[in-house]
Order: C-alpha cells, then sequence, then structure tokens
C-alpha cells in the first residue's frame, strides 16, 4: 500500500495540469498554431536562422567580391552545413571536406578518362555515384554524408566540365573554392555565436543519459509491480537510445580536446538498453516459474522502492556515490537471500518435499537474476558518473555496433545508378539546353535521399521545399533584384526569405522542405558581379530545378520502391540468422555488438510504425526485444560455460541445447525441437543441481538454468515470430 499511495501525488498533479480535461480552442486556432514557428519562434530558432543568413550573405559577398564564376554556391554550402547545435555544424563541415575532395579526384579522373565519349561517360558517373550511395546506406551519421556527398560532387564538377573538358583542373579548383568558403564563414559566425560551449556539451550529454537512465528504472520498477505494459509503454527509449548514441559523437567535437568521457556515455547507454533487456528477462522468469516466493515479493518491493527513487537523485553529483552504495547493499540483500536459501536446503532431511525444495531453487533463481539486473544498473551508472568528467590514464573505448542491411544498400545503389542514367539518356536524346542542370539536379536529389530508409516521403518534402524557393524567388527575380545595382540592396532584398527559411529548417514540421527552400533560393536567385537573371533564364532555370526532383521522386517510386513488409521480412531473418551465429560463433560475440544491432532494428521499426502502430508492427516490437533478450542469455550462458565452474554432465546438457540452437532457423519443424531442447536441458540441471555437493557448481548451475528459463519461454511466447517457415503477419483489423 505505502507504494501506491507514493503515486497519489503525482496522479494530482497530473489531473490538475488539465491532461484529463478537454481544452476548447477557438476557431482557427490549428492554422494559427501551425504558423507559430514564423510569427513567435524559439530564441534558438532565431538564432539559428540570423547567424545562419548572415553567415551565407557574407559568403556570398565574399564570392562576388573575388570575382568567382558562380557565387550562389557559397550560400549554398553555408545552408546545406548548418545544423542545430554547433557539434553536428563541425562534424559535417569537416566530412563535407572530406567528400568534396574524394569527389573532385574522382570528376577528374572520370572526365579525363572518357573525354569526348558521352556513352561511356555517363554510364560512368552512374556507376560511381551507385557505388557511393550503396557505401553510405552501410554508415553512420555524417560520414554516410561524405560517401553521397562524393557522388554528386562528381557530378557536378564533371557536368560543368563537358562543355569544356580541357578546364577540368580550374573547374575542379573552383567549385571546391566555393565549398571551402561556405565553410569557413558558417564556422566562423557560428564561433562568434557560440558561448561556453564545452561545458553546454556536457550539460547536454548528462541530461540525456540522465533521462534514458531515470526512464529505465521507472519501467523496471513498474515492471516489479506487476506492470506488464511498463516495457510497452518505454520501447521508444530504444530508438531515444540510438538517436542519443549519434549525438555523443556531435557532443565530443563540442567538448574539443577531451579524454573518452563519450565513451563512457555509449557505454552507459548500452548498459541501459541491457537492463531493459534484464527486466524482460526477470518478467520471463518469474512466469516460468509460476510461483509466488515470499521472499522475494519483500526483495522486489524494497528494488522497486529504490529503483523509483533514482532519476530525483542523478539530479545531484553527490548522491552518485550515495546510489552506488545503495546498489550494493541491495545486491548484498540478494546474494544473502541466495545464501539462506543455499543453507537450509543443504540442512534440509532428504525425505523432505520435492515442492519445498523446488521454492528454494526458485527463491535461488529470482534473487541471482535481480542480482544481475542491480549489477546492469550499478555498471550503467558508473559510466554515466566516468562521463562527466576527464579521467587522466584512462583508455577506454567503446562503439555500438549497427545493423547493416546489404540488400537495402544494393537496392539504394542501382536506384541511383538508374536514376543518373535515365536522366543522363534524355539530355542526349533531347538535346535539352538546360539538361546538365537537370542531370546534376538528380544526382543531388538522388544523394541526399538514396540512404533513406524511405526516400519517397523525404523527395516529396524536398519537392515542396523547391516549389516554395521557385515561388520566393520569382518575385525577388522579376520585381526586387532587377533594381539594384549594390550589395547592400541584394542583401537586404534577400536577408528576409532566408530568414523565414531558417525558422523553418528548425521547425519538425516543416524542416523537410525547408531543407530544400534553403539550399535552392540562392540558386534560383543567381546574383553575379556581371549578369541580372533574366526572365527566361529564370523560367528554364525552375522549370529544370522541378522537373529534376520530380523525375527524382518518381524514380524513387518506380525502381525497386521501399516496402516496410519486406524489410521486416529481411530484419527478421536476419535476426534469426544471428541467433544461431551467437550459439556456435568463436570467438564468442560481444554482449554490445549485439545490443548495437538489435537496438537499431528495433529503432527503424519504431520510425516506421508511425503514431498509431499496426498489431503487426506492435508484434514485430514485441519479437525483436524478445530475440535481443534471448541473444543476450545465449552469450550469458557460453560465458558461464567459459569459467570452467559446471560439472561434464550440465556442461553436456547445455552443449547440446546450443548444439540444436546453433541450427535454429525456425523452419521445418526445428522451432519446436529447439524449445523443446531447451526445456529438456532446464530439466536435466534441476536435477544435477540437487544432487550436487559442490557449492560453487550449484551457484553456476543456478545461474545457467536461469538463462535457460528465460530462453524458453520467449521461445515459446513469441512462435510465431521466431517460426520463419511463413510470413509473419497479423489481423490489422482494416
Amino acid at each position: 500500500m505505502p507504494a501506491d499511495l507514493n503515486l497519489l501525488p503525482s496522479f494530482v498533479t497530473r489531473l490538475f495540469n488539465g491532461k484529463h480535461f478537454p481544452t476548447i480552442r477557438a476557431p482557427g486556432y490549428a492554422r494559427m498554431s501551425g504558423l507559430k514557428w514564423l510569427y513567435a519562434p524559439t530564441p534558438e530558432a532565431l538564432a539559428f536562422a540570423v547567424r545562419t543568413t548572415f553567415a551565407a550573405l557574407m559568403a556570398l559577398t565574399i564570392a562576388m567580391w573575388m570575382e568567382l564564376d558562380d557565387p550562389p554556391w557559397a550560400a549554398m554550402t553555408v545552408w546545406i552545413v548548418a545544423q542545430g547545435s554547433r557539434g553536428e555544424s563541425l562534424s559535417k563541415a569537416r566530412w563535407r571536406l572530406v567528400g568534396t575532395a574524394i569527389g573532385a579526384i574522382s570528376a577528374v579522373i572520370l572526365v579525363c578518362s572518357f573525354p569526348q565519349a558521352p556513352w561511356l561517360f555517363f554510364p560512368a558517373i552512374s556507376i560511381w555515384i551507385g557505388l557511393c550511395c550503396m557505401c553510405a546506406t552501410l554508415v553512420r551519421n555524417f560520414r554516410s554524408y561524405a560517401l553521397v556527398l562524393s557522388g554528386y560532387t562528381c557530378a557536378i564538377i564533371a557536368l560543368a566540365a563537358t562543355r569544356d573538358p580541357d578546364n577540368i583542373f580550374m573547374i575542379t579548383m573552383s567549385r571546391t573554392s566555393y565549398i571551402v568558403l561556405g565553410i569557413t564563414c558558417e564556422t566562423l559566425v557560428a564561433v562568434l555565436f557560440a558561448h561556453n560551449l564545452a561545458s553546454s556539451a556536457r550539460r547536454n550529454m548528462r541530461q540525456k543519459i540522465q533521462m534514458a537512465l531515470g526512464s529505465s528504472t521507472d519501467a523496471v520498477a513498474n515492471l516489479l509491480a506487476g506492470d506488464e505494459a511498463a516495457f510497452i509503454r518505454s520501447r521508444a527509449l530504444f530508438g531515444t537510445i540510438l538517436s542519443i548514441n549519434d549525438q555523443i559523437e556531435f557532443s565530443e567535437v563540442e567538448m574539443g580536446p577531451h579524454g573518452h568521457e563519450g565513451d563512457h556515455a555509449r557505454a552507459a547507454l548500452a548498459a541501459v538498453s541491457v537492463l531493459l533487456s534484464r527486466g524482460l528477462g526477470m518478467m520471463a522468469r518469474i512466469k516460468a516459474l509460476g510461483t509466488t516466493n515470499e521472499q522475494f515479493t519483500e526483495t522486489s518491493l524494497l528494488t522497486r522502492t529504490f529503483l523509483l527513487g533514482v532519476p530525483a537523485r542523478l539530479e545531484n553529483d553527490a548522491e552518485i556515490p550515495h546510489i552506488q552504495q545503495d546498489l550494493q547493499d541491495l545486491r548484498g540483500v540478494c546474494r544473502q537471500r541466495i545464501i539462506d536459501a543455499l543453507t537450509h536446503e543443504i540442512s534440509m532431511a532428504p525425505t523432505t518435499e520435492t515442492l519445498e525444495v523446488d521454492d528454494l531453487l526458485n527463491c535461488r533463481i529470482l534473487h541471482n537474476a535481480l542480482d544481475e539486473l542491480l549489477g546492469e544498473l550499478e555498471q550503467a551508472i558508473a559510466e554515466f558518473d566516468a562521463s562527466q568528467h576527464e579521467i587522466r590514464g584512462d583508455h577506454f573505448h567503446f562503439r555500438i555496433e549497427a545493423h547493416r542491411d546489404f540488400k537495402e544498400a544494393a537496392y539504394n545503389g542501382i536506384r541511383a545508378a538508374v536514376a543518373i542514367g535515365a536522366s543522363a539518356l534524355i539530355w542526349e536524346v533531347t538535346a535539352w539546353a538546360n539538361g546538365i542542370g537537370f542531370i546534376t539536379m538528380v544526382a543531388v536529389t538522388c544523394g541526399l535521399f538514396a540512404t533513406r530508409e524511405n526516400p519517397v516521403v523525404g523527395t516529396m518534402n524536398f519537392l515542396r521545399g523547391a516549389c516554395w524557393a521557385v515561388f520566393v524567388s520569382g518575385f525577388l527575380v522579376l520585381l526586387f533584384l532587377p533594381r539594384p545595382a549594390e550589395f547592400e540592396m541584394l542583401a537586404a532584398v534577400l536577408a528576409l526569405p532566408m530568414i523565414a527559411g531558417g525558422l523553418a529548417a528548425r521547425n519538425p514540421a516543416t524542416a523537410g522542405a525547408a531543407a530544400s527552400y534553403c539550399l535552392f533560393l540562392p540558386n534560383l536567385v543567381g546574383p553575379g558581379n556581371q549578369t541580372r537573371l533574366n526572365e527566361i533564364a529564370y523560367f528554364n532555370a525552375s522549370f529544370a530545378l522541378l522537373c529534376s526532383i520530380g523525375f527524382a521522386v518518381l524514380i524513387f517510386r518506380a525502381v525497386l520502391p521501399f516496402d516496410n513488409d519486406e524489410e521486416r521480412w529481411r530484419m527478421r531473418n536476419r535476426t534469426l540468422h544471428d541467433l544461431r551465429h551467437l550459439a556456435s560463433a568463436q570467438p564468442m560475440p560481444r554482449t554490445q555488438s549485439w545490443i548495437g544491432r538489435n537496438t537499431d532494428r528495433f529503432s527503424r521499426l519504431i520510425r516506421h510504425a508511425g503514431p498509431t502502430p499496426t498489431p503487426t508492427i506492435e508484434a514485430y516490437l514485441q519479437g525483436t526485444l524478445s530475440a535481443m533478450t534471448i541473444g543476450l542469455n545465449i552469450i550469458r550462458l557460453r560465458t558461464v560455460m567459459e569459467r570452467g565452474q559446471l560439472p561434464p554432465a550440465a556442461n553436456r546438457a547445455i552443449e547440446l541445447f546450443l548444439s540444436r540452437m546453433s541450427q535454429f532457423s525456425g523452419r521445418y519443424g526445428r522451432f519446436g525441437r529447439t524449445a523443446r531442447v531447451a526445456r529438456g536441458a532446464t530439466r536435466s540441471l534441476r536435477r544435477l543441481e540437487a544432487t550436487e555437493t559442490n557449492i560453487t557448481s550449484r551457484i553456476e548451475i543456478t545461474r545457467a538454468i536461469a538463462y535457460l528459463l528465460v530462453i524458453s519461454y520467449e521461445l515459446g511466447a513469441n512462435a510465431a515470430f521466431l517460426d520463419a517457415s511463413q510470413p509473419y503477419r497479423m489481423t490489422d483489423g482494416s
């Protein structure tokens, strides 16, 4: 009762915060609130828009002062590089330089290799861009961006040189000069606006990890209270963990010279993922045993009370040692319960009823599992503490391995190559005057979106943004820009449209369209020292731009289109393959690799689920989490065997199960046999444990039983997901 009464204040708070009462809105409120990003922006969004506009105009001014032949590319580079955080901007700028260098070198090689040979030149560009997009799909963050950039930078430079291939070197230097100028201006302005960057980065990293820790302890506490839906409510945390892991790389850039705080932060996030899986395993053990142990109920209540208080205590650094001490005390309680149960069992007469002996073994199994769960939380908090300050002489490294879909990568590469090849064929057949611009923008669009899991959604927003850029630039080109003869007037005319684009870029609902709007606005306006863009040139350039993006959308829809069902099917089969691999691979796979791949798969499912997941998606989420839990317990089972404390008979029972698991495919009845072998191994270990005289061996057998209980329960509870003999679908009610 006390634990339930403690929930009353939070319930009352939620009640009077208005979450249980409907809110009456005036007519037109939804329409006006949709434009709030424009008329009432946040200070952060306004600062981003103003500083990026200033940097873009400064880059444009310098490019025109230097009398470069295509100044808008400098301003476009600023908008491409600019990101919400300083670390993201610096990281993107760094990888943009790398991608530009690779693309420039490849452009020179292609132009020099195929002079006056378009039927070899265009297929070569198509293949190069396809390879870049394929490789970019297999890496994360801005490393992926650098690869796709090397593809479309090659296209931009090589196509610009088709009219004058003898000057390929000067054209390459010209294009790279714009990019370096844009990056330099954006970096300089951002540094002027950045204050206490390192301390802010550390604070943000702390808050994110603290949030993940608090959410996980709350979920486990609710599970121990009997709330089986706790993991359903907290499953989005896996996607958040992956997002935070990506953001840590940018925080490291912002911190400047630092130690291994980012590695410890990634290790803390991995421990949080394992903690959630441990909680699922605890639920599986409780259900598999089917009985309630009074001693475990008391320990569980103590643990739940402690876990509910952890989020508030993490606010204060001085509390961390006390939290760690309390964790050690709780783990001491669990171990004492195990010793008491084992001592009582040894002292019992041989004629004692089997039910009482089983109850004592169940008590030890549950307390051992709870001890390991608390140990994972202790590890997470220790890594969280280590991520808050630099440790002298620390050489710790930690990386989370991501899921790689090689078939998806091949699809992305083929799709991009077909798009470039088809657009080049259109130009070759029609001799369109704006054909080079058409192919260039197709290459840019394919490069930006080919690596997206569902590129159709992104390209539609990109097309909307381009339409807005055409609309706004039309006013500028036809009404305003013919008049000013000085750059001050040009900057005044461009400033407000650019600031509006920057504000839209910081609003999640309009960010996709704002990306293309900000990118293409300088290009469509086309300011230059010697010329003004006339109406005919403007309409031709705008038409070519919209046609190129529309053509890319068509290619994404028609050539190997994204299929949610097919991607889930591939991820499911890959998960089953990895489970087989875990049981027999040498050396034994690392826990962090298994956690990383499955967290990535889980977050992909969440992203594709949308606001209202179907029953099939719900089941896939549960099945993926279950597979992750099975895999972790297989690794732990193999770890027990490697310690060499088990008797030969126990080793044989576990080896039999692992041998069967290494053949696990979910097809041809093997699924049912694997589950039966797991249950048989559990029964064998129970019998061996009851007769084993060595205390250390008994403890190790108890651990093995605990792991097998989770594996056998999850194999049975998720039979439909793990049975790969047929497509996995549930009734969606549609």
